[in-house]
Formats: structure tokens, C-alpha cells, sequence
């Protein structure tokens, strides 16, 4: 019986401290699973918008030289990258036959000049016998005939023509001449411009053919350190940007593999209108100049351009990982903004508004800039609509909205 009586004690007192433990444990306990948001404050500064796009820089101008002449290459002057002035020469092909050439056609030149003395000579005779047969029909017209007359007649006129095609022929040999003269002066190949040889495409020893068609020696870039050209291809959806930002001189900022911590400037220089469609993207190519002093920006290198379009000082500002935030748990959510998770606002929306199709320019764009971010109220998160603005890499302007800067938006769900 004592025994009972004592386990009966012994349960009571147990239960006693069990009851007394039981709201403090599960205090603890809701406390402990209690979901913990991590937040981000809005805060006040500067917003600027960039277009990012990649490019490729190329010079302003490439001279390709070549050679108009065929032969054997004699002499070659220049190894890439040199710099050279206009009228340098960069190459000669092998003159021998040119020379050749123009040698005979000066002995060509010779013998037409010599035969036009010969006819003269023979004209002049021609003349003289002509004159005297004149005379002596004046003393007696039966010194000669009609028939010996015109024989006089005829030798003179044949003579005049044979004098005619011989100085012809001497502006034949002349042309001739100078076309052989031509060819050895192109035996020499020279820099068309100041610039620097950017492609070499031959060898010495190396055999030209240009009976059908110039091959192409030399590619030479003028004012490659004052001047280079980026080309780079932008969205049609971020085109109107880039022209708003041209006409307000914005900067432009670009960078390349080669010299990665180095920041270089450009400006935009033009818009070309002719689109390229590739896979149904349509894209326009934009044109930045920009100088290249210490030649660090070589033909064919691939630009990182950041254009700055837009920007605005000291606004507030939201974390754009607030905007991303959205509760994954309904229950998580204050019952008047749970609409905003269950679909039904759409769903209001849809039969109340118009449709998308229906909305005007000015209401669609109102639309793409509202936007809900979230705080802790209590044990729940409420949502809060907000107007956007401009965009940068971390944070978005804050248009309108029942925020100000230091309150604190919910960017994610700590782990338990």
C-alpha cells in the first residue's frame, strides 16, 4: 500500500513538471521554427542604365597593295607589324624581262624614226623630180607625156602617204615604249600610304602571277595610333537606346581579354540602318571610335562594351534581389496579399481589364514598371506595390511606392 501510494506521488510530481515545462518548451519550440527572412534596405544614390554588347575592332581604313606585274619577287622589305610612309618600297619583282622589254621597244622606236628620214629623203627626190618635170613642160610640152607626168604626180602623193604611216607608226613604238617603261616602274611596289603592314601574304623567292587577276601582297592600316574603329551588334530592343544616348554624347566604356584591368573610352560615331537577322534576333551595327596611341588595341580583338544610356542622382533605391523575391509558401503570406500567389488577382484581371492585346502604349509600359516587393509584418510577410525606374546591375530606382529609404525588403528565406 505505501508503495502505491508513493508511485502515485512520484507520477504527480512528474506530471506537475511536465505541465509546468509544457508552455515554456513550446515557446522555445515555436521560436526555434519560426521562419527568418534576410533583408536588404532601400537606400538613397546614383543610378546608371548601361546596354551591354560585345564588338570586335578593326581599323579605320586597310590599303591592300598589290602588283600589277607578274614575275619572281627579288626583294622584300618590310616584315609585319612595320611602319612605312607613302612611297617606300616594300617589294620589287624581278625586272629583267621589262628591261628586255623596254630596250626593244626603244630600237623599235629608232628604226620607225629612221624609216620617216627615209621616206622624207625619197619624198623630197620625189618633189625635186616632180619640179623639174613642171619646168620643162613650161618650155615645151612635148618634153613629156601626160603618162610620164603623172607618173611624177603619183610618186609624190605615194611618198606623202608612206611619210604619214612612218610617223604613225613612230607614235605607235612611242606608246609601246612607255607601256614597256610602265610595267619596269610597277616591277617596284610601293607603300601606297603611311601606315603599319598588318598582313604580309608572300615570301621572298615567291613567283607573282598577274595575267587574270592582282594578287594581293600587302595590307597596310593607316592612322592605326590615331584612330580604330568598334563594331559591335545591338539588340533592336536596346537600339533606341544607343541613339538616345549618341545624341546626348554619353560615355562609352569597353575592355578586352588582352588587357583586362585596363578601361578603355570610345564614342559613338555611327548607327548603321542596315539590320542583321540572325535566328529571328535582329541586331544593327553600332560604330565607336577610338584613339590607339600605344597600340595596345590590335585589328581582330574582341571589345566588352558597356554603353551608358541613362542615369539619375542620389533616388531611392530597391535591391534588385528584393524585386526577385517571391514567397514560396502561401502560408507564409498575410491573407489580403495570398491573392497574389493563388492567381486570383489574374484572374480578377482577366475578366475585369482589358486584354493585353486591348492595352494602350502608355498602359503596357505602366504595367512592365509596377512591381510587388515584400516586408515582415509580424509573423507574416505583406506585400507592397512599387513604380520602377531605371536598372543598373544590383539595385532598381524606386518610382513610387509606400517605401522609403532605410526600410527593409525581404530578399530571401534563412535556413532553420
Amino acid at each position: 500500500m505505501k508503495t502505491f501510494v508513493k508511485l502515485l506521488l512520484l507520477l504527480g510530481v512528474v506530471g506537475a513538471a511536465g505541465w509546468a515545462a509544457y508552455k515554456p518548451l513550446m515557446k522555445y519550440w515555436k521560436e526555434r521554427s519560426r521562419v527568418t527572412w534576410e533583408t536588404a534596405e532601400v537606400i538613397r544614390g546614383d543610378i546608371t542604365r548601361y546596354v551591354i554588347s560585345t564588338a570586335t575592332i578593326q581599323p579605320v581604313l586597310k590599303v591592300s597593295v598589290g602588283s600589277f606585274v607578274s614575275g619572281p619577287i627579288v626583294e622584300l622589305n618590310v616584315e609585319f607589324n612595320d611602319e612605312v610612309k607613302k612611297g617606300d618600297i616594300l617589294a620589287r619583282v624581278d625586272p629583267q624581262l621589262y628591261i628586255a622589254n623596254v630596250e626593244r621597244d626603244e630600237a623599235t622606236l629608232a628604226t620607225r624614226k629612221a624609216d620617216v628620214e627615209r621616206i622624207e629623203a625619197q619624198l623630197q627626190q620625189a618633189l625635186n623630180s616632180y619640179k623639174r618635170g613642171i619646168k620643162l613642160r613650161e618650155k615645151n610640152i612635148d618634153y613629156l607625156s601626160d603618162r610620164e607626168m603623172d607618173v611624177l604626180v603619183f610618186d609624190v602623193k605615194s611618198l606623202q602617204a608612206q611619210r604619214k604611216l612612218a610617223k604613225a607608226s613612230i607614235l605607235q613604238a612611242t606608246a609601246s615604249l612607255e607601256t614597256s617603261r610602265a610595267n619596269l616602274k610597277y616591277c617596284e611596289i610601293p607603300a601606297p600610304v603611311d601606315g603599319i603592314i598588318i598582313d604580309r601574304k608572300i615570301e621572298p623567292g615567291q613567283t607573282l602571277a598577274a595575267q587574270f587577276q592582282t594578287p594581293e601582297l600587302f595590307v597596310v592600316a593607316p592612322d592605326l595610333r590615331e584612330k580604330l574603329h568598334v563594331f559591335a551588334s545591338v539588340d533592336e530592343a536596346d537600339i533606341g537606346l544607343i541613339q538616345k544616348a549618341a545624341a546626348e554624347s554619353r560615355a562609352v566604356t569597353f575592355t578586352v581579354d588582352a588587357h583586362p584591368d585596363e578601361i578603355f573610352e570610345g564614342v559613338i560615331e555611327q548607327i548603321r540602318v542596315s539590320s542583321v537577322t540572325t535566328q529571328n534576333v535582329v541586331t544593327y551595327p553600332v560604330v565607336l571610335a577610338t584613339a590607339n596611341p600605344d597600340l595596345k588595341l590590335l585589328p581582330g580583338m574582341t571589345a566588352s562594351i558597356s554603353f551608358e544610356v541613362d542615369s539619375t542622382t542620389k533616388v531611392p533605391k530597391i535591391p534588385n534581389a528584393a524585386l526577385r523575391f517571391y514567397p514560396e509558401d502561401i502560408k507564409q503570406v498575410r491573407e489580403q496579399d495570398r491573392k497574389l500567389l493563388d492567381g486570383s488577382s489574374w484572374k480578377m484581371k482577366e475578366d475585369d481589364d482589358k486584354n493585353e492585346e486591348e492595352l494602350t502604349a502608355q498602359e503596357k509600359a505602366k504595367a512592365k514598371k509596377t512591381r510587388h516587393v515584400w516586408v515582415v509584418d509580424g509573423e507574416f510577410l505583406r506585400a507592397i506595390e512599387i513604380q520602377t525606374g531605371l536598372t543598373e546591375n544590383r539595385f532598381t530606382e524606386l518610382k513610387s511606392g509606400d517605401l522609403k529609404v532605410g526600410d527593409k525588403l525581404v530578399t530571401g528565406q534563412k535556413e532553420p
